[in-house]
């Protein structure tokens, strides 16, 4: 066959994935366009997601992710909290990445392997403002000596990723799989890099670092932990819960990212990770009264109830009574900018968080759970009695 031919039936090859991906270039005519033509297409093969190059499957890829990804079980089964989830395995003999969550806590943990094969496993190490959790599966270097498993390299680089990028979840959502049964797959793209502002249920979600957000629905019931890989099978992230943003009111589909995850991992692994501290915010008193007295706080997260309403106060004015449940506040912005901003009231530490830097004269717009309704009540602040402001520190 003439070379001519040769490259010309090459570029055909190469023309019918391009055209698949809506790229249409001119039949060439002589053999030096057909080469700059054959470089073009060669070209936008490599900038493509990594599928068979003829049919678009990401059938080969989905293979060699799959026995990565594990199935989890241990505590739950409750409305909101299910007892099962997913894990990425990074070790031969059997260490699982996963997000922390309610369904570790518990010592009957079980995982699935890809094989059918089902294994106790333990918890080495969590980190709550992570949002993340080292397993390990009991006597994994005995069990798996002579057959190491499957599982991600940490220790190589990770690649980096930018929005538009196309990706790959595998999790076990909605405890489709069990055992052998392979895990669901979702096809989505890097909408966004930014911080994770979010809750679960009234909660603030404890990580609020930077997050790759994800055009597809890949946060569901039982997907938290589960991997999320570029178009080369390389594990960028790690899927995570069920959340809504706190600024939009909407569900958000993220994974954390992996880099951020490798510390952890390193020092879990060697048995030298000291859970990180949470910071503490330098609150200032301003001086405001609202004449709302709460429940004593008993528990980390004492509900804010309101236990007494002082007569003649701003709370008495506003119609507010014993009983009731504060659960959200509207009040002016820390930053001086004139704007108000909302807040889901978690305990009655977070109210006291909350309301202490507020400038007598401001207003607060309290929502509040009376039997089975939410009622909002407009509070304006007065100055508390005998106030003197702190002096400045020299």
């Amino acid at each position: 066959m003439p070379v001519q031919e040769m490259v010309l039936a090459r570029w055909h090859r190469l023309y019918g994935y391009c055209g698949a991906a809506g790229v249409h270039l001119p039949r060439a005519r002589s053999l030096g366009s057909v080469l700059a033509a054959w470089c073009c297409g060669a070209a936008l093969l490599l900038a493509q997601p990594l599928p068979h190059p003829h049919t678009g499957s990401f059938t080969q890829l989905v293979r060699e992710v799959q026995p990565k990804v594990v199935k989890i079980y241990g505590a739950g089964g409750y409305v909101g909290i299910t007892d099962y989830c997913s894990g990425v395995l990074i070790s031969a003999d059997g260490l699982i990445l996963t997000v922390y969550s309610p369904t570790l806590d518990t010592e009957n943990l079980r995982v699935h392997l890809y094989d059918g094969t089902r294994h106790d496993c333990e918890l080495v190490a969590a980190e709550p403002l992570l949002d993340v959790a080292l397993l390990r599966i009991r006597d994994g270097e005995k069990k798996f000596r002579d057959l190491p498993l499957h599982h991600f390299d940490l220790d190589r680089p990770t690649p980096k990723v930018q929005v538009g990028d196309w990706v790959l979840a595998f999790s076990n959502c909605f405890q489709i799989a069990t055992r052998e049964e392979p895990l669901s797959v979702q096809r989505s793209v890097i909408a966004a890099i930014t911080p994770l502002a979010a809750r679960r249920g009234v909660h603030e979600l404890p990580y609020q670092g930077t997050v790759y957000i994800l055009d597809g629905i890949t946060n569901n019931p039982g997907s938290h932990g589960g991997a999320v890989v570029s178009r080369r099978g390389e594990l960028i992230g790690l899927i995570g819960k069920e959340v809504r943003n706190t600024l939009t009111e909407t569900w958000v589909n993220y994974a954390i990212p992996i880099e951020a995850l490798k510390e952890f991992v390193a020092k879990a692994r060697s048995g030298n990770y000291k859970p990180l501290e949470r910071k503490k915010p330098i609150v200032e008193d301003r001086g405001g009264f609202t004449g709302i007295v709460l429940v004593p706080t008993i528990l980390d997260r004492t509900p804010p109830y309101i236990d007494e309403v002082l007569p003649g106060s701003p709370a008495e004015k506003a119609g507010l009574r014993p009983d009731d449940l504060i659960v959200m506040v509207r009040l002016p912005a820390r930053d001086g900018s004139g704007t108000y901003e909302e807040h889901v009231v978690q305990s009655v530490a977070h109210w006291r968080e909350l309301t202490l830097p507020v400038e007598p004269g401001s207003k607060l717009q309290v929502i509040v759970r009376r039997q089975q309704q939410l009622l909002r009540m407009d509070v304006e602040v007065e100055r508390r009695p005998g106030f003197r402001p702190a002096k400045p520190e020299p």
